[in-house]
Order: structure tokens, then C-alpha cells, then sequence
């Protein structure tokens, strides 16, 4: 394959280079008759940390529809995509060098009847240990706990598993070399996460000062969703009469969110971007998730680093380096800058081929 050049400041450096592809691979190494394949801002492939690959409302979906999904992220510059929960076996893409690289969680683990259904594992608490062993035994390296979820019987936002239950969970993943993250939208279940060694939060909506501090001092990550905590108005309104006291309580998270993400971020923990595209979000959509990130107070450098560069060291992946994969994006301008020209990619580089 004909060698290609691109060219322009490179970042998180801003640093004007040639940068050549040579067999999917970066290089800095002048290539002699490369084909210039673009300019502009050269970005590390962004990094969606809360993706559902293969899930819609109903549970899993096609391949075919799965393929779409994948694309549609893909295409705008997507290239690494974290799975936060599937019910869809998509190990087949990691077999397609045209689709974004997938590290899989497997399946939601919940408790029996206190999730969507068609979602997870639902299973009782004397299971959950086990069942995180084999997740993480079938997974690329992570599995995802359904932390807290609605009770039918009570109407509150109740952990989905006793501590100890939890607890046995995270070591039996930790065993087999998995790390572990939670959907945790209240405050109840966090601190025996926390003090159980997890090492991800999703959502986070109930963290408290001093819980975000203990993130900060052990490396536990948070990724926060903040579009789809934002509908928690509508999660409210929707079960108001049924629920009054979920109701309430989700009214609460919603009204200290923007207080609670800032607090994180002020402790130093480590935030990451996630869609949550697949069944309750529109796949294609980490654009609008960076930019309410912004938009709640976070520094438009923060943001485009947690879903650059930052976001593919957490996951084990280069950015553009010697040597490294070559998955980029070309932009117009500098995105910490002018946060649009996310949404006009120029060019999208996949395993060294341009792809959009």
C-alpha cells in the first residue's frame, strides 16, 4: 500500500509535523512519493467510553444493524469505542478493519428483575461472583454491574446487590485480570463500590465530596453521561405516580449534577467521555456529550483530551506516536478551540486507511 502523508500541528502538542502512514502504522520518517491524503489539525482517534455496541430499546439487535451503529460512530471520528453493556456477541468486529476498535464488557450483570429487560444477566446475589468471572473471562478486559436500579417492590432507587455481594464481584473480575465499572445513578450503592476496590463509575450523579476525593486518591474513573442524566426530568415525570419517591430522589440527582461533575473534576478524578449511544441514546452522538461537558463548566481542553489522547492511554491505546496504530482525525481548526469542527471532520484515519 502507497504510503500517505498528512500534514499540520499535531496534537495534544500543537506541534506542526508530517505525519505518514505506512502499513497502518505512524511514522515521522520522511516516505519518499507518499500521497498527501490531507491538512489540518491532526487528533488522536476519539474515544467513546460508554457505548452499547449491538443494543436498542428492545435488547440485542442484527449484525446488520449493529454494522450501522458502529458506522455511524465511526464516521465521525469515533474509532475507539468502550462497551458499557451488551446483550449482542460483537466479538465479529473485531474482525473488521472498516469498524472502530471495540473493547467488549459482555453483558449487563443485574439483579433478578431490577433492569431492562433483555438487557443483562439478571441473577441473584449468590450468582453475581461467579458471573462476573465468566464476563470477564469472555470480555476485552472489563465487566458492567447494574449498581442501583429502581425497586418494583419499594419505588426507591435501592443498590441492585448487598455489599458483600458486590465485593466478591469486583475481586472474582480482578481475578481473571478485569476491570470493573457500575451504573450508578444514586448515592446509596457508591461507597461499597468504592471501598471495594471498583475501578469505574458510570454516571455518578450521587457521589458526595469526600467519595469523589477517595476516586481521586485510588485512580477510580468517572464517566458521567451528563446527556442522559440530563433527561432525568423526564425519568421523574414518567414515574411520578407509581414512584413518588423515585421520583423525587431523581429530581434531586438532576438538580445537584452540575455541583457533584465539578466536584469530581476540582479532586482530580479522571473523567471520561461516554455517550451512552444504544437503546437510550443515538449512536454517532459523543459530539453533543463533549459539548454539554463544556457547557456545564468543564474546560473545553479538559473535555477534548479526556476523549483524545487521555481517553486511549486509560484504554491501552496510543495516540499519534512513532510507530503507533495510525487511527486520527483531521480537523479544520483546533478543537479546544472551536469545538464545531468536531462535527466536519476533514478526514478520519482507521488502522492507517482513510475511512471518511
Amino acid at each position: 500500500m502507497r504510503a500517505l502523508k498528512f500534514s499540520g500541528p499535531v496534537l495534544p502538542h500543537a506541534e506542526s509535523r508530517d505525519v505518514y502512514v505506512v502499513d497502518g502504522r505512524v511514522t515521522f520518517e520522511k516516505q519518499a512519493g507518499a500521497e498527501s491524503a490531507g491538512t489540518g489539525w491532526i487528533v488522536p482517534g476519539l474515544v467513546d467510553a460508554h457505548n452499547h455496541l449491538g443494543l436498542d430499546d428492545g435488547g440485542a439487535v442484527s449484525d446488520e444493524e449493529t454494522e450501522a451503529q458502529a458506522l455511524a460512530d465511526r464516521d465521525t471520528g469515533v474509532l475507539l469505542l468502550r462497551d458499557c453493556g451488551s446483550p449482542a456477541d460483537t466479538r465479529w468486529v473485531h474482525e473488521r478493519e472498516d469498524l472502530p476498535r471495540l473493547i467488549r464488557a459482555g453483558r449487563h450483570l443485574a439483579r433478578t428483575r431490577r433492569y431492562i429487560r433483555n438487557y443483562g444477566h439478571e441473577v441473584e446475589p449468590e450468582e453475581l461472583a461467579s458471573y462476573a468471572a465468566r464476563e470477564a473471562r469472555g470480555s476485552d478486559g472489563w465487566i458492567k454491574l447494574v449498581g442501583d436500579w429502581i425497586s418494583r417492590d419499594d419505588g426507591d432507587l435501592a443498590p441492585s446487590f448487598p455489599v458483600e455481594a458486590f465485593a466478591a464481584a469486583i475481586e472474582s473480575a480482578h481475578a481473571e485480570g478485569a476491570r470493573v465499572t457500575a451504573h450508578c445513578f444514586g448515592s446509596d450503592v457508591l461507597q461499597g463500590l468504592l471501598d471495594a476496590g471498583i475501578d469505574c463509575i458510570e454516571h455518578g450523579t450521587g457521589l458526595s465530596v469526600d467519595q469523589v476525593e477517595q476516586m481521586a486518591a485510588n485512580g477510580v474513573a468517572l464517566v458521567p453521561t451528563v446527556q442522559q442524566t440530563g433527561k432525568f426530568p423526564q425519568f421523574a415525570s414518567a414515574g411520578r405516580e407509581k414512584f413518588p419517591d423515585y421520583a423525587t430522589t431523581m429530581e434531586e440527582l438532576h438538580a445537584r449534577r452540575r455541583e457533584t461533575l465539578m466536584s469530581a473534576w476540582e479532586a482530580g478524578v479522571s473523567l471520561f467521555v461516554g455517550s451512552d449511544g444504544g437503546g437510550v441514546a443515538r449512536h454517532g452522538e459523543l459530539m453533543g456529550e463533549i459539548e454539554a461537558m463544556v457547557e456545564m463548566g468543564l474546560p473545553a481542553d479538559d473535555v477534548v483530551a479526556a476523549a483524545s489522547w487521555r481517553g486511549r492511554e486509560w484504554l491501552g491505546w496510543q495516540g499519534i506516536e512513532e510507530g503507533a496504530a495510525a487511527d486520527f482525525v483531521v480537523l479544520d481548526a483546533d478543537p479546544r478551540q472551536d469545538l464545531t469542527t468536531l462535527r466536519r471532520p476533514a478526514r478520519v484515519v482507521l488502522r492507517g486507511r482513510v475511512v471518511a
